[in-house]
């Protein structure tokens, strides 16, 4: 059962999500036990602060406890200052203030932080994929999610260039898994190609997080949320799968925008809550559907000056490149682990790789207008432009153009064509 409301247009009051939120949480068998929440970092539009004092005061009283998990995947834990502004409570050491709940890290890079929960065998991948990939899954998650009664997914769900959607299970694997099962649903989306992927609800991706959350024997519930930076245009509540495919739907109305012809230009501005390339890259992401052939996404980020606080060092390594230049020259890039070649094709984009030749040609060319040098950016196969030779005021805006700026990139895909009926 799904309960909850979404607009189509406009945004829910107040009120409304207050409301939505109760009803659904009201009708969750959370009485008594211990409840994990899985809540985004702050890489995700969300109204985390209400959404905390709503989960504090509707389910708090009723159970056993009341703890936070924040779904990481492979991005930097946060600190306390961090997740104090996050959750809109003073948070030290890990506890939010005047309260008893805990806040928690994923520690992905941690080996003693998971719990094996089974294995996904080779048959089972090779058929869920289409035959792209045949190897055993092991199935491996936060320990912690074996130390409660109950989880309870609290997050937004967006167009995704792995999943197709976020939100969902997806704050599962891989948000809370282990680095096995991250890299090898990455590099599936990798394999399928962001271009093809982004957008659709139904992905052999999303197949594979469903197949592993199948492992979990503890109860799975959801608080899906479709949101922008205007406002909350949905709530959802219920069975995690259910729930979410209710957001999703909403989500392909809300944050899809479908023009007539391609661009040839487009600077995605990228708010600061993208900190590094990493996560700026979604700027490239969420345009390139709707790119001409030859065209050009530039990211403009003054405040970006690293590739990634995390991989920084395995992406200098290896740098940008379309799909075929890894899959051409496998020998060399097996070693590398899948989330990462995938990252650098996402960003890349479609492309081809001529082995004969060694010659590589993306279908649209990515330029950093970042604080990341000139160098740099040659060294990983990036275009360099210089941020203050843009003025953000002088590009369009609206819709109409072949060149466009969108003022706050990183969750509107865009895509040419007219929305499915």
């Amino acid at each position: 059962m799904v309960t909850g409301k979404g607009a189509a247009e406009g945004f829910l009051a107040a009120h409304e999500i207050e409301a939505a939120a109760r009803e659904g949480l009201g009708a969750m068998a959370v009485d008594g036990r211990r409840v994990l929440v899985l809540i985004p970092d702050g890489t995700r539009t969300m109204p985390m602060p209400m959404m905390f004092d709503i989960l504090e005061r509707e389910i708090g009283p009723r159970v056993a406890a009341l703890d936070y998990l924040v779904a990481l995947g492979t991005h930097a834990p946060m600190t306390d200052a961090q997740l104090s502004a996050h959750i809109g409570r003073p948070v030290v050491n890990g506890v939010a203030d005047r309260l008893h709940s805990r806040i928690f890290n994923h520690r992905w890079d941690d080996p003693s932080a998971f719990a094996t929960l089974g294995t996904i065998p080779a048959s089972e991948i090779a058929a869920i994929t289409n035959g792209r990939l045949s190897q055993d899954v092991p199935v491996e998650l936060n320990r912690l999610v074996t130390e409660y009664d109950h989880l309870l997914i609290c997050g937004p769900v967006f167009p995704h260039e792995v999943a197709g959607f976020s939100g969902g299970a997806k704050y599962l694997f891989p948000g809370i898994a282990a680095p096995g099962i991250i890299h090898f649903t990455h590099w599936l989306g990798a394999l399928i190609t962001s271009y093809e992927i982004i957008g659709t609800i139904d992905t052999p991706v999303r197949a594979v997080i469903d197949r592993a959350a199948a492992f979990l024997d503890v109860p799975v519930s959801l608080v899906a949320l479709v949101t922008t930076h205007d406002g909350v245009a949905g709530l959802f509540c219920g069975d995690v799968h259910d729930a979410w495919r209710e957001a999703a739907r909403l989500s392909s109305r809300r944050h899809i925008v479908w023009v007539d012809s391609p661009f040839e230009r487009v600077v995605s501005v990228m708010p600061s809550m993208y900190a590094d390339m990493w996560t700026a890259a979604k700027g490239m992401y969420k345009m390139e559907p709707a790119m001409a052939d030859g065209g050009e996404v530039i990211i403009y980020a003054p405040h970006v000056n690293e590739v990634s606080r995390v991989h920084g060092s395995l992406l200098d390594e290896i740098g940008y490149h379309c799909r075929d230049y890894f899959v051409e020259q496998w020998a060399r890039f097996a070693h590398f682990p899948g989330g990462i070649l995938a990252h650098s094709t996402h960003l890349k984009g479609a492309g081809t790789f001529d082995a004969a030749s060694a010659v590589e040609t993306p279908r649209v060319e990515v330029t950093l207008a970042t604080s990341i040098p000139s160098e740099r950016c040659d060294h990983i196969n990036l275009g360099f432009l210089d941020h203050r030779t843009i003025s953000p005021d002088e590009w369009p805006t609206e819709l109409g153009h072949d060149t466009l700026l969108v003022p706050r990139a990183g969750e509107v895909l865009y895509r040419v064509g007219r929305p499915p009926d």
